[in-house]
């Protein structure tokens, strides 16, 4: 049921705001409206919102326990490494199917953990920001970023929204993703350093691959 604006100066939420609140999707709250089962108001703009008293009502007769959304979110660092991004949403759907979670997207991105462009990550960031997402699920802490975790599950935090890491860790062995970002470090402070052309930052960026090349040589024999 729809009605016109009133003076009322009661607060009036939006649609998404009250789908997150109880716990609905949109189109569950569309439903409801036209049913007459929550009450919702017209605008001079001709959208609706619902009065916050009709979303309070609305959830004392909802059960306590509601259904937790929940965002798949996977990364590699290359493309010849897609089998494992295909091996990360599986265990990961599965994980989510064993928890009762409800998966409403799977995210992933073929890209350095340093990047903060990632369009998959930006797209999570979106999600968390407009409430539209409990708990984020991903392998390891560095699916997500290779550094700085605490600050992003600080701010998910901040936005009602959990991360959980399905094995902790990442294995000591995968160490050839980390390899590369060092490279890319390397690599960006030297630019800084002595121009992204420079033939000083081209010797320091070769010097720095042959170093590890020989560490990694000494591991081996060792």
């Amino acid at each position: 049921m729809v009605s016109a604006i009133s003076g009322s100066s009661e607060r009036l939420l939006r649609p998404k705001e009250v789908c997150w609140r109880l716990g609905i999707s949109y189109s569950t709250l569309s439903r409801w409206v036209r049913e007459g089962r929550i009450r919702a108001i017209r605008t001079a703009g001709g959208k609706y919102r619902v009065p916050e008293s009709e979303v309070r009502r609305i959830a004392e007769g909802l059960p306590i326990s509601k259904e937790i959304r929940a965002v798949i979110y996977a990364r590699v660092n290359s493309s010849d490494q897609r089998s494992d991004l295909e091996r990360q949403v599986q265990y990961l759907t599965e994980y989510c199917t064993s928890k009762g979670y409800k998966v409403i997207d799977v995210l992933s991105d073929v890209a350095s953990g340093l990047k903060t462009d990632r369009k998959g990550l930006l797209k999570l960031l979106d999600y968390v920001v407009n409430k539209q997402v409990d708990v984020v699920v991903v392998t390891y802490r560095d699916r997500l970023t290779r550094f700085g975790f605490e600050y992003l599950e600080f701010f998910f935090r901040q936005h009602g929204v959990k991360i959980e890491v399905a094995f902790g860790e990442e294995p000591k062995d995968a160490h050839q993703e980390l390899v590369e970002d060092l490279i890319e470090i390397v690599t960006s402070f030297a630019g800084k350093l002595y121009g992204m052309r420079s033939h000083r930052k081209k010797k320091l960026v070769d010097g720095f691959k042959k170093l590890l090349e020989e560490v990694e040589k000494s591991e081996r024999s060792s």
